[in-house]
């Protein structure tokens, strides 16, 4: 009894830790429901209980938080407006059912056959991608604006700021300052920005916190009405998306367990991992909640801190799930200024980078070898590129294939740079260095 206790108590460093996390994920999750038309409450219930539930399908080893999705964006909310939230909700289910099947897959065709597909030459850049193609909406985030009285050199020294207090703790901190150095960034940041106010310079808006309940209840408080229905036209407009995310996850996967060191697409397997990622998404959909991935925030928390601990997640999970109910907290966190998140993500998404050419150096991915080279170069080339089109053009799910259906630039890289791999003849040099002598 005592064991199954201590499974459950926390130490403060281990707290700290977490609210870590939860900052890491907290903006993008309540984000995607207030771009969709759902409860940001309901979001954070579904997104803690889809993390916990994931943590139990792949036996607690997968430092991992899945939180919303931004693939589904234009998908549900197409939804949402024509047919209404309950057939959203019936997409977002056979989503996670999709999910389920792919998972089924990959336990009987082997993770062994579906790693050929994913060399080091394929998964570096795609892991380098994964980061640089999230800067730019970090950069984005590091210049906003809060009004039109605010100049965008104040929100850049903000972000500088930041940076420059997150650095410090991370190369000169001791203890709990080397622990935690996104906590305190966001912390210096946020008292900057409440000081730049008390000078009449408006950086941070409060309001958001008066207007918000101290207990919310979810489906009472809001009013949302989470019994899913089906249509086939909800069904094809969103449930087909999973089929782009699967490789995201895959690409996600990759990257944690090349952060934590382990090779979680072995153990516990990357089919556990696909049901958990399915289940939680389809969890999501009953209660009313978007799609749920993993997140490549928490990842790059993860290589920050250097601390692993999959009970970390678990928590922030339960945290989320109070916050649910907890309105002013939560609003408070809905509070802290864009540049501040903006000089954050700079760092971690940089970081994620940074495993990638990691994950190549350490596998000694031959550069001299052409088509080591023009397999980077398709899979960075495309990924990138589309990334800022897409951006600039004001989209951030991706390049269009139909009015209500987006094709993400990972996925599109992905794709590519799996076919050149499998195509692409391998050099006599490459060929001898495989063959046993």
């Amino acid at each position: 009894m005592e064991k199954f206790i201590q499974k459950f108590k926390f130490t403060g460093k281990e707290v700290a830790l977490s609210f870590q996390h939860l900052f890491a994920m907290f903006g993008a999750t309540v984000l995607v429901p207030l771009l969709t038309g759902l409860s940001p409450s309901v979001a954070l219930l579904s997104a803690g209980l889809g993390t916990l539930l994931f943590h139990c399908l792949t036996k607690f080893k997968v430092p991992v938080f899945l939180g919303s999705s931004f693939a589904f964006i234009p998908g549900i909310a197409a939804v949402v407006n024509q047919e209404g939230l309950q057939y959203a909700q019936g997409g977002i289910i056979i989503a996670g059912a999709i999910y389920v099947a792919l998972a089924v897959t990959v336990y009987f065709i082997g993770v062994e056959r579906v790693k050929r597909i994913f060399p080091p030459v394929v998964t570096g850049p795609i892991i380098v991608l994964i980061g640089l193609g999230l800067t730019y909406a970090a950069m984005n985030d590091a210049r906003d604006v809060f009004s039109n009285s605010v100049p965008e050199w104040i929100s850049v020294l903000i972000a500088l700021f930041t940076i420059t207090v997150t650095v410090v703790c991370m190369l000169c901190g001791k203890k709990v300052l080397s622990l935690v150095p996104v906590l305190i960034g966001i912390c210096s940041g946020y008292l900057l920005c409440v000081i730049l106010k008390l000078f009449g310079i408006n950086v941070i808006d409060f309001d958001v916190i008066t207007s918000s309940p101290w207990f919310n209840i979810p489906y009472v408080t809001e009013g949302f009405v989470t019994l899913p229905k089906f249509s086939w036209t909800a069904i094809l407009v969103i449930a087909p998306v999973a089929l782009v995310t699967c490789m995201e996850h895959i690409g996600d996967i990759m990257t944690n367990g090349t952060v934590v060191g382990q090779d979680f697409m072995k153990s516990p397997g990357l089919h556990r991992t696909l049901l958990g990622d399915g289940l939680a998404t389809s969890l999501a959909g009953f209660l009313g909640g978007p799609s749920n991935t993993t997140y490549s925030e928490n990842t790059a928390v993860l290589a920050a801190t250097k601390n692993y601990n999959p009970r970390l997640m678990r928590l922030t999970a339960v945290i989320a799930i109070l916050l649910a109910f907890f309105g002013k907290f939560g609003a408070v966190i809905q509070t802290i200024p864009t540049p501040v998140k903006g000089g954050v993500e700079i760092i971690l998404f940089g970081m994620i980078a940074a495993v990638g050419i990691r994950t190549m150096f350490e596998n000694k991915v031959d550069f001299s070898v052409t088509r080591n080279v023009v397999i980077a170069t398709l899979i960075l080339s495309i990924g990138i590129g589309t990334t800022i089109s897409t951006y600039a053009g004001g989209s951030i799910a991706g390049i269009p294939i139909t009015d209500n259906f987006a094709l993400s630039p990972l996925f599109l890289s992905t794709i590519v740079g799996i076919i050149a791999n499998l195509i692409l003849p391998k050099e006599k040099t490459e060929i001898n260095k495989a063959t046993p002598a």
